[in-house]
């Protein structure tokens, strides 16, 4: 009696461990999907892959513009903000460039180095913006990204996504899919050793 009671509750043990393992793969399988379709696709489609060094030639902060929050946007979400405007000397090739944050930058305002979120206190973007101006007329020399292929003659500060970031994104479904494999064999594991020792 007390044996068939083991035995049952090592069989509900190892079907509640397989779910488990099947639930981690599933997942992490779905975590990949996710990162396949958001990530990957931003990674790719940037052309500022190779890394430099950039020399702050000016720093300009030009009268209020108009731009978006986001793509799409209704009218009440445009707000004003100072252009900066940062031109830098590539090193890579000597040409007279400007430069924006990021990617995302370029997209919103191609007139500004600088897109500031949404903010209801203009006085703290234009202080922002002034302190981004001055930090670069103070620090003149930085590394940046440009385009190798010449397709964009712009440079970025930094990349949405870099290659870092990218393997980072990766690393947790596959520490989650690992684990649920590993759960699974031990699983399966088990199951041929009470299989092989009931029937010696």
């Amino acid at each position: 009696m007390l044996g068939k009671k083991l035995v049952t509750a090592q069989k509900r043990g190892e079907t509640r461990a397989l779910c488990l393992g099947l639930g981690m793969v599933a997942c992490s399988m779905m975590m990949y999907f996710f990162i396949g379709i958001t990530i990957v696709p931003f990674y790719t489609k940037s052309v500022w892959t190779t890394e430099t060094v950039c020399k702050v030639l000016k720093a300009n902060i030009k009268d209020k513009v108009f731009c978006p929050n986001s793509e799409g946007s209704e009218d009440e979400e445009i707000f004003p903000y100072p252009c900066l405007q940062v031109w830098v000397n590539l090193t890579a090739s000597g040409q007279e460039v400007m430069l924006y944050q990021t990617e995302d930058t370029l997209e919103r305002n191609p007139k500004c180095s600088y897109v500031p979120d949404k903010l209801e206190n203009s006085k703290e973007v234009k202080a922002r913006i002034e302190t981004i101006a001055s930090n670069f007329k103070k620090y003149q020399t930085f590394p940046c990204y440009y385009d190798p292929g010449g397709t964009q003659t712009s440079v970025i500060l930094s990349r949405l996504y870099p290659s870092k970031g990218l393997l980072f994104a990766f690393l947790w479904p596959t520490l989650m899919f690992t684990g649920g494999c590993l759960i699974i064999v031990l699983v399966k594991i088990s199951q041929y050793v009470s299989v092989l020792s009931a029937w010696q």
